[in-house]
């Protein structure tokens, strides 16, 4: 089991949407962490997640998709389904993970030391829906939270990712 002692969120151990292994820890620059569906309300910020991939992965941000049907079953589909609605629909380069609780028992230690990082109203735990976003920087401390309906694209998270890219 993971130690949650332990500071770097990239050496948890993490499974690809496929089911093979896959390391945080082989992506060099920092994280932008983000639990996804396909059904919900905001799945449209795949877009502006693509674009970030786009923009800021040439200069080492990698954003990480994390599906999970926890919030009102939005995300049902089989890894297949997924990898190919994501493909279809957005375009999605960026990787995705295994399909995983964020909240409750079974909560993936990723999500269990992610969570106890608050946002920027000082507020820590669980998840609160679809498209929530972690800010991981390169040395694999959190640097940032943000809430799902703060858009990809939004001043704050820009002005985050620039930091943690300097």
């Amino acid at each position: 089991m993971w130690d949650m002692g332990h500071s770097n969120i990239k050496d948890i151990p993490v499974h690809a949407l496929d089911g093979s292994d896959f390391s945080l820890a082989g992506l060099p620059g920092p994280l932008l962490v983000v639990n996804v569906a396909s059904k919900c309300g905001l799945t449209p910020q795949y877009t502006a997640l693509e674009q970030l991939q786009k923009d800021y992965g040439p200069r080492g941000l990698t954003v990480v998709g994390v599906p999970c049907n926890q919030f009102m079953g939005q995300e049902p589909g089989s890894a297949e389904e997924i990898a190919t609605f994501c493909s279809t629909n957005y375009g999605v380069t960026f990787p995705l993970l295994e399909k995983t609780d964020v909240n409750g028992a079974d909560r993936h230690p990723l999500y269990a030391a992610l969570t106890e990082t608050p946002d920027a109203d000082g507020e820590s735990g669980d998840i609160q829906w679809n498209f929530e976003k972690f800010l991981v920087a390169a040395d694999g401390s959190v640097a940032g939270r943000f809430r799902p309906r703060t858009e990809p694209n939004a001043p704050e998270v820009i002005t985050a990712i620039e930091a943690a890219l300097s």
